[in-house]
């Protein structure tokens, strides 16, 4: 099986459904294809997670129930409503609306009640059965928010009114009235004390409060202002305090409702207008602080105390919206395509309990990872942008939008760069020259395979006989260690390889180093003959000339070898004898005829007469002769030794001599009663 995966910063994000990701068929085609589909490798690892989870052209919206247990989603064309049942992992049921689907909201914990924003001004009620009541507004809506304890149903608008829709009395209600008329972009109402809010088109963002029916505040936001970009996006967190907005150029930013300045501010990358903002924070959940933003481009999940990038979603095709399945890592994606997409998160939570089988088929890619979606582009900072002049391409295809900077192809870097910096490609030709330098000396000391560690300063060579050795990962372990590290750093730990003590324990290194030195007895003899060639220099005639002198000293140190030689060659032959002498020796073999003379010596002990003496020797000739015939002893003088022999019955011995003995008994022996135990009465009477 194989899934879609991107790996940042350890976090893997994989793709379960969506484009260029599994290849689905209808079931005529399926059966019509049948044999012709089994040698499809796409189609046999596909995963279809949600059967027909995909609209005939794109999605607008899509939410999760309360329960966990459904999935609605809006689409076209034709404009029509989706509800899937994950709990068998299948679409449930269709229908068809009248105009294209705004914004919707699911008023139960299942998915039997539901309110629906169109583009034709209208709202639609759909129950069970389907629609329930449909209605008009005088301005196009742009958003919905209700508020579960006044029943009360807000509809943000074009003009300068926030509609306010009460289900429990089924009228409209007097509308918040704004203070300009270029329109509501994003409504929504904290769940906590029910404080509402408004993002407006001016760049501005307006807080009400239900129970007085009045504004409390207008916050100016001074990024949106400067740019003059609007308020795309609001959202309320569920801890009381704390709240985010988006503007239309991709900005971020995260407030403490008690203070008008943010706590931090985040750039999408891209420029374009937020689209969805979720709070990471399910009770229970490690990932407390973490944050979802969403444009049309990428879903972003970011650290929201430090701004610090999470994980990264970003499909090949425009995002409308994202929901979060509640207490998982997955994410469900209304995009513009025909399949929907699905997203997992193994580190933001397990799977949910309807697909409990992802949390397996993860945990065999993790111990094969693919390699990263990135391979063909080259990363770039902002710094870098702004040094290649490539600032106003910010926003295309051309600069993917990633993290903290983006990735741009690497034909197009090179290109621009050789613009950019003519001298870019001598200096990369000498960083390459260099480089190659470095990794020859690094292969004059490391066998294939060696590890690299630029700390290696002192004793190179040592490592590579560790590695020879012991392997790499010992060998690494060695140099890491920081009990040993120092000897591979500090340059007074260098082994001397000349010295007496390291050919001493390295004999077999110091001999393919270099000649054979001589012996002791060898150096003596040498030391000797210097003398006396010094002694005879001494007492020879001082007025000599240099030219006789140094005939004369290479003389004796021509005959100083010879008689060398002389003695090594004479302790070599000698050598040779005693090798010669102990091998023949060795070939030497000798019979050991054993005599076998127990038997014998058994019956010497006893009182026979002469005839039966005779008769017994005569057969102990006998058993010897046969003996010496069949059996067969040779040694060595090392101790080796070798045995031959013809396997016999054994002969009745012990029967014959059973047989003597009762032939001089004659008759029944007298009974043997000493040592017994008797019971008779006279051994009382002592009788």
């Amino acid at each position: 099986m194989v899934l879609k995966s991107a790996s940042t910063n350890d976090i893997s994000v994989y793709q379960i459904s969506g484009t260029n990701v599994s290849k689905s068929l209808p079931d005529w085609l399926e059966r019509k294809r049948k044999r012709s589909l089994k040698n499809d490798v796409d189609y046999q690892n596909r995963v279809e997670l949600i059967q027909d989870f995909e609209f005939s052209e794109s999605s607008n919206k899509i939410k999760v129930t309360r329960d966990g247990q459904y999935a609605m989603a809006t689409g076209t064309y034709k404009p029509q409503i989706h509800v899937y049942d994950f709990s068998n992992l299948s679409l449930k049921f269709e229908r068809h609306t009248d105009t294209e689907n705004v914004d919707f909201l699911i008023l139960s914990d299942d998915w039997t009640k539901s309110v629906h924003l169109q583009n034709d001004r209208s709202i639609e009620f759909q129950n069970r059965g389907g629609r329930d009541h449909k209605l008009r507004i005088p301005k196009f809506g742009r958003s919905l928010a209700y508020d579960d304890v006044s029943c009360d149903l807000y509809v943000g608008a074009s003009g300068d009114e926030i509609y306010r829709l009460n289900l429990e009395q089924g009228r409209f209600m007097k509308p918040f009235q704004i203070e300009n008329d270029r329109g509501v972009n994003s409504v929504d109402v904290n769940t906590t004390h029910g404080l509402f809010s408004a993002g407006l088109e001016d760049g501005t963002v307006e807080f009400w409060d239900p129970r007085a029916k009045q504004r409390i505040i207008k916050l100016q936001i001074a990024e949106a202002k400067e740019s003059g970009s609007e308020i795309s996006c609001v959202k309320f967190a569920n801890n009381s305090l704390n709240f985010a907005c988006g503007t239309s150029d991709g900005l971020t930013m995260i407030y403490d409702l008690r203070t008008s300045h943010p706590l931090i501010t985040k750039d999408q990358g891209y420029g374009f207008g937020i689209k969805k903002i979720i709070w990471l924070e399910e009770s229970g959940n490690e990932n407390m602080n973490l944050i979802l933003t969403s444009d049309k481009k990428i879903a972003k999940i970011w650290n929201r105390d430090n701004g610090k990038p999470y994980a990264a979603m970003e499909p090949s095709v425009d995002i409308n919206d994202i929901e979060h399945v509640q207490g998982s890592g997955m994410f469900l994606m209304a995009n513009e395509s025909i399949p929907m997409h699905t997203y997992y998160i193994p580190q933001l939570g397990p799977s949910p309990r309807w697909c409990s089988f992802l949390d397996n088929i993860t945990e065999e890619l993790e111990e094969k990872p693919s390699d990263t979606v990135y391979s063909n582009y080259k990363f770039l900072t902002k710094q870098d942008v702004a040094k290649l002049g490539i600032s106003h391409l910010i926003g295309t295809n051309v600069l993917r939008a990633y993290m903290h900077g983006y990735f741009i192809d690497n034909e197009l870097y090179d290109k621009v760069n050789l613009i950019a910096n003519p001298n870019s490609v001598a200096e990369e030709r000498e960083r390459e020259i260099r480089r190659r330098i470095e990794k020859e000396r690094e292969s004059r000391i490391r066998s294939t395979g060696a590890f690299t560690n630029t700390k290696i300063k002192v004793n190179k060579e040592y490592v590579g006989h560790l590695q020879s050795k012991l392997g790499s990962e010992a060998a690494e372990g060695v140099v890491n260690d920081d009990r040993f590290k120092e000897m591979f750093e500090d340059p007074r730990f260098q082994i001397n390889e000349e010295s007496h003590d390291y050919k001493q324990l390295n004999p077999v290194a110091s001999s393919l180093a270099g000649p054979k030195p001589l012996t002791a007895a060898e150096e003596s003899d040498e030391e000797r003959m210097a003398m006396r060639n010094k002694n005879g220099a001494n007492d020879s005639d001082s007025g000599s000339d240099s030219d006789s002198d140094s005939e004369t000293e290479e003389k004796e140190k021509e005959l100083a070898r010879q008689k060398l030689k002389e003695q090594l060659k004479q302790k070599q032959e000698k050598k040779k004898r005693e090798r010669a002498e102990a091998a023949q020796y060795m070939s030497k073999m000798k019979s050991i005829n054993k005599n076998d003379e127990l038997s014998l010596d058994g019956e010497r002990n006893k009182v026979v007469s002469f005839g039966k003496q005779a008769k017994l020797q005569g057969e102990s000739s006998k058993v010897r002769k046969e003996q010496k015939a069949n059996t067969r002893i040779r040694k060595n003088a090392i101790g080796e030794g070798e045995i031959t022999f013809i396997p016999t019955k054994k002969t009745a011995k012990m029967a014959f001599e059973d047989q003597e003995e009762n032939s001089e008994r004659r008759g029944k022996a007298k009974q043997v009663v000493d040592g017994r135990r008797r019971a008779s009465k006279n051994v009382f009477r002592g009788m």
